[in-house]
């Protein structure tokens, strides 16, 4: 971490975000734990307290959402800018294009789509900065074998930054849990659907949309079968906590 000066943390439920802008994040984290926190996750949170309680553990939690940026403002803590996962990445890769130390592993996704994510990142970089890439099955966390394949893969490449798409909550449990594991990764980027964009298998909305604060209803237009449980069903009770957290009245479930 480059990051010299404290990063305030602004709360949102029983949660919180790092109040700082994307160019600190680019030029100041080369290391440690990275957290872009939306909605769906911020949802988990309301249930899953193994996922809640990893959240001290990462060094710098930005407010990855923009309904997330207007809430906070509603509840009268803004943050400088929201500091999304996949406006993150790209400019994160082109900082360091120059940087021979910065290599990064791809773990997650379709069969194949983070290969074709690593042709186009490296192309871009100009060099070989994506040097290995795996994706496992979506039940890996049941099963101790391909968990070890993961590790495996991972400190076969030699990486030193780790890009994890595999489901929000279970990717940052496998981050802080297997870490130790991995010595050779200095950076851990839970980046969920980054790997699907930079293959160029799912477009991201145009820049209005995401400023609207309407991605969540693109994605559910685009992919209707996988996104209406999530945006329909999941993530609008949050608005009821955010207003009750306005009101004064909402209580950590867990007690915190």
């Amino acid at each position: 971490m480059k990051i010299t000066r404290p990063l305030k943390r602004v709360p949102i439920l029983n949660a919180f975000v790092h109040d700082l802008t994307m160019a600190e994040l680019i030029a100041g984290m080369d290391e440690g734990l990275l957290l872009t926190l939306h909605v769906d996750s911020l949802m988990k949170m309301q249930k899953d307290r193994e996922f809640r309680d990893l959240l001290p553990l990462f060094d710098v939690v930005t407010c990855d959402s923009q309904i997330m940026y207007f809430a906070l403002k509603f509840l009268g803590t803004p943050v400088v800018e929201r500091v999304s996962g996949s406006d993150y990445f790209p400019l994160f890769y082109a900082h360091h294009r120059d940087n021979p130390a910065m290599t990064v592993f791809l773990c997650g996704g379709q069969p194949g789509i983070a290969e074709i994510a690593a042709e186009k990142i490296n192309a871009k970089a100009g060099r070989r900065m994506v040097v290995g890439a795996y994706a496992p099955p979506f039940d890996y966390d049941r099963n101790p074998e391909e968990i070890e394949r993961m590790i495996a893969a991972i400190n076969a490449s030699g990486a030193t930054a780790l890009l994890v798409g595999l489901g929000g909550g279970r990717q940052e449990k496998f981050m802080v849990k297997y870490r130790d594991r991995m010595p050779g990764v200095k950076l851990y980027l839970p980046l969920g659907g980054t790997i699907d964009y930079e293959a160029g298998t799912f477009q991201r909305p145009p820049a209005w949309i995401t400023t609207a604060g309407l991605e969540w209803l693109w994605r559910l237009v685009k992919e209707p079968r996988q996104r209406w449980r999530r945006y329909v069903l999941h993530q609008p009770p949050v608005l009821w906590r955010l207003l009750q957290q306005k009101l004064g009245l909402y209580r950590d479930p867990f007690g915190g």
